[in-house]
């Protein structure tokens, strides 16, 4: 039995490798294929589809599945989305995901603005790190102010500069989930509720988050999840049931910007087995 991950990153959004790279990296793990999932954006899959099929060639298969991860707005939190299979050629999917870079553009010229503001120096050009189409996250000033020493860790960058509760933080305009599930499906790809318990939600919440998608098109929710812990994953594989969804699984591996995070088992706690890729390939037709 194989093993994949359908929640991966790379420089294209806020991971640290190339595609080509996560390609590479896949296969020297070990696994059979991978979904390539970077933020509001599918610029990487040609790139790493190339690599796979070089790889292949080679004696080492392995699949990329196109897939993007979209964020959206649920009662002022922001939600992702993923969509696996998408056609990264659709044209309305295409020009979503450029209204949704054009929105994180303008909130990331206002985030830096109140930094320099605060007396930090920083721009935007600062952000890119050599990857001129990459799109810019939180991520990308978090690994900025750890290389410039404004913070010593990670986490100081998000609590004092980069979190939602600091003075510095500008929220963005963001997709509807609606729309977000209806431009995936409309792409020929399946949406599915990334990370469902990283949302802040309690119990209840989280259900009626999922039965408001799931009334709106959802068709899979992540249920193998690198942060998983406890009775995490069967709180999830029962929600899974309860609203008749398919069940994904993903490291969300992103380099090193997430260096206790590695592709295909996540923090050594997942393996997910390419059933789970069938079934997802059975609901596609």
């Amino acid at each position: 039995m194989g093993y994949i991950d359908l929640h991966v990153h790379s420089n294209k959004s806020d991971g640290t490798l190339s595609p080509a790279e996560v390609a590479a990296h896949a296969a020297k793990q070990g696994l059979s294929a991978i979904a390539l999932t970077d933020h509001d954006s599918v610029a990487g899959i040609a790139e790493a589809c190339a690599a796979a099929e070089d790889l292949t060639a080679g004696g080492i298969p392995l699949r990329i599945i196109p897939g993007v991860e979209i964020s959206a707005d649920y009662k002022n939190r922001d939600i992702h989305i993923l969509g696996l299979f998408v056609d990264t050629k659709n044209t309305a999917l295409l020009k979503a995901l450029d209204g949704a870079l054009y929105a994180r553009d303008k909130r990331n010229e206002k985030m830096v603005k109140n930094l320099q503001d605060a007396g930090l120096d920083i721009h935007v050009k600062d952000l890119l790190f050599d990857t001129a189409d990459t799109v810019i996250t939180r991520a990308h000033f978090a690994r900025h102010l750890l290389a410039k020493g404004y913070v010593k860790t990670w986490e100081e960058a998000f609590s004092r500069y980069l979190n939602s509760n600091t003075p510095y933080y500008v929220r963005r305009e963001y997709m509807m989930p609606d729309t977000a599930i209806r431009l995936i499906r409309a792409s020929g790809g399946i949406p599915v509720l990334a990370h469902p318990l990283l949302y802040h939600l309690d119990a209840n919440g989280v259900r009626e988050l999922v039965n408001k998608l799931k009334g709106e098109g959802l068709m899979g929710i992540e249920t193998i999840y690198s942060k998983n812990t406890g009775t995490d994953e069967a709180f999830v594989r029962k929600l899974a049931s309860q609203f008749d969804l398919l069940m994904t699984g993903g490291s969300d591996f992103h380099g090193a910007n997430k260096p206790d995070i590695e592709i295909g088992v996540g923090r050594g706690n997942l393996r997910i087995p390419e059933e789970m890729l069938w079934e997802l390939e059975k609901a596609r037709g």
